[in-house]
């Protein structure tokens, strides 16, 4: 009933279910673990995904924040330019650019409060190498000390532009007085492009005097001033700025929101003699993002690092952890499955054997039944066909069902799987072996008989015991009878039954049930040929009874094992 309703079950269950449980059977610990790697590798190539969402727009955030600094650096530098282009403006309409007129200028300009991130705002006249005498003579009768121009020309040159006047009147910018700018390659190329453009210009990368012993960089921005106009037109001097580049930078920064970022400024092409100021970050950094500006008339290149992340992002990190958690839980969950399915698996070949076994034993039983239903007629039999008497018969049946029974109990006893030869002859011999006579002898090695050959010798053995009981070795105290076998063969073994001592046997003797009993039916059994002689001294039975063992023991006995301890 239990195998019937598992079936039926079975067939309800859809085929994909099926199918699974067929996989789950086969591999019960590959199936959890390709699950797991499974899940495992989908979370990898979301966090793949997600970092690389976040690489891009990292990116982009780079992109923009370069785009903004670089437009606060052009922003700053245009705003600086503006005041050197009003300065210009103002002194070419004057006959000369005296201290109290560049004073005015400057106080108008609110250097201190507007002018951020310069060194403040100069003028510089332009001479020739022979008005530098007049000139030293002029200034220093205009200011306290004296005013000396240097370095002075060596060669010859065309040219000669010093610092003439530079706010705020620091001791800082002091040093740089009397200064001739046009001496210095770079501040000359500067110069002259502004000259030729008239327009502000910026220089490349110098050391402001200013900076006296120091190697911090910086540059210049200079607006040339001219007297007349056309081809008539004169130099008269620049009004120029001088710039610290981490000042400068510094003050474009707090314009925008890259103050703590990575930022460097090159003087044209990013390389490192070119590098004017870079102010870096304690982190580690990543990714980098490059751009031109252009600073009064002048190309530079700004770089502008992200700080690298150290970990996953958030998102990635929450996304890695979930998977992994969800991959353990998959994993336990068909793993409990796979065990599950091979219970009810195991459960099913269970329940199907044992109703095979079942029926096997059924069928078994009715062979035993009527095997023993036929051995009983054939005693009823052939008893009152040796006997008038009732009670006579009644005795004689009784012994030999008795005899059966005995038999009939060993086998119980080994459930019905093989019985000791041994234990068959001392369980018919036990009655007649009469403690201290020593009646009965055994000897033998140990040998394993089926159920209906156990039934046979069992019923041969209590003929000829009976018979010796009554007539034989066993009929005195002085009889003796000997139970000795042999294996001839793996398959069989010679069973010898001999009496002595008892009284002669009279050569005239009438045959029995017993005799009918063990030449014909034990004979038909074992399919052996049965020696049987009366001779006056005892009598002596040979019996070959086949070794063998059924296949349906070796079901009962995979049964006994897979029961439930």
């Amino acid at each position: 009933m239990r195998a019937d309703a598992v079936n039926s079950t079975q067939r309800r269950q859809p085929r994909w279910w099926k199918r699974g449980q067929q996989w789950l059977v086969r591999f019960p610990r590959a199936v959890p673990a390709a699950i797991f790697l499974l899940v495992c590798a989908i979370t990898v190539l979301s966090v793949f995904a997600i970092e690389s969402g976040e690489t891009r727009k990292e990116a982009a955030q780079l992109r923009e924040q370069t785009r903004v600094i670089g437009a606060a650096i052009e922003r700053r530098g245009n705003a600086n330019a503006a005041y050197l282009r009003a300065g210009a403006a103002l002194f070419a309409t004057r006959e000369d650019v005296s201290r109290e007129l560049f004073r005015e200028f400057v106080n108008e300009l609110q250097l201190d409060t507007d002018y951020r991130g310069a060194d403040g705002i100069g003028w510089a006249r332009a001479l020739a190498p022979l008005e530098i005498a007049a000139f030293e003579e002029a200034m220093s009768s205009d200011m306290p000390g004296s005013f000396a121009v240097y370095p002075r020309p060596t060669g010859p040159t065309r040219r000669v532009v010093p610092v003439t006047f530079l706010h705020p009147d620091s001791e800082r910018n002091r040093r740089a007085s009397g200064f001739d700018m046009y001496s210095e390659p770079v501040r000359r190329a500067a110069m002259d492009e502004a000259a030729r453009s008239v327009r502000p210009t910026a220089s490349g990368k110098v050391v402001l005097v200013q900076e006296g012993d120091g190697t911090a960089p910086g540059f210049l921005i200079y607006m040339p001033v001219f007297e007349g106009a056309g081809a008539a037109r004169q130099l008269r001097g620049f009004v120029y700025s001088p710039f610290n580049a981490y000042d400068f930078l510094s003050s474009a920064l707090e314009l925008t929101s890259g103050v703590g970022q990575v930022v460097r400024l090159y003087d044209g092409e990013a390389s490192d003699d070119r590098l004017m100021v870079a102010i870096e970050a304690e982190e580690e950094t990543g990714r980098s993002m490059r751009q031109p500006v252009t600073i009064a008339n002048r190309r530079m290149t700004l770089e502008v690092e992200a700080v690298a992340r150290d970990t996953l992002s958030n998102l990635s990190l929450v996304t890695l952890i979930v998977g992994l958690v969800v991959a353990m839980l998959l994993m336990l969950l068909v793993r409990l499955l796979t065990q599950r399915v091979q219970e009810d698996r195991a459960a099913l070949e269970r329940l199907l054997e044992q109703n095979s076994i079942r029926d096997s034993l059924t069928r078994e039983l009715n062979h035993r039944v009527k095997n023993s239903l036929a051995n009983v007629l054939s005693m009823i039999s052939l008893t009152r066909r040796r006997t008038d008497d009732v009670d006579d018969f009644a005795h004689s049946l009784a012994g030999r069902v008795r005899a059966l029974s005995a038999t009939h109990d060993l086998l119980t006893q080994s459930e019905w799987g093989t019985t000791p030869l041994r234990a068959i002859l001392e369980a018919e011999l036990a009655p007649y072996d009469r403690q201290g006579s020593h009646s009965v002898e055994l000897a033998g090695p140990p040998v394993e008989l089926a159920p209906n050959d156990a039934l046979s010798l069992g019923l041969a053995i209590h003929e000829l015991a009976t018979n010796a009981a009554k007539f034989g070795a066993l009929a005195t105290g002085e009889g003796l009878v000997s139970v000795t076998w042999e294996m001839i063969d793996p398959h069989l073994v010679r069973v010898v039954w001999q009496e002595s001592g008892g009284p002669e046997v009279s050569a005239e003797r009438k045959r029995g049930f017993g005799t009918d009993l063990i030449e014909k039916v034990v004979a038909h059994e074992f399919n052996r040929p049965v020696e049987l002689d009366f001779a006056p001294t005892g009598v002596r039975c040979v019996l070959a009874v086949p070794v063998r063992r059924p296949s349906a023991f070796a079901i009962r006995e995979r049964y006994r094992q897979d029961e439930p301890a």
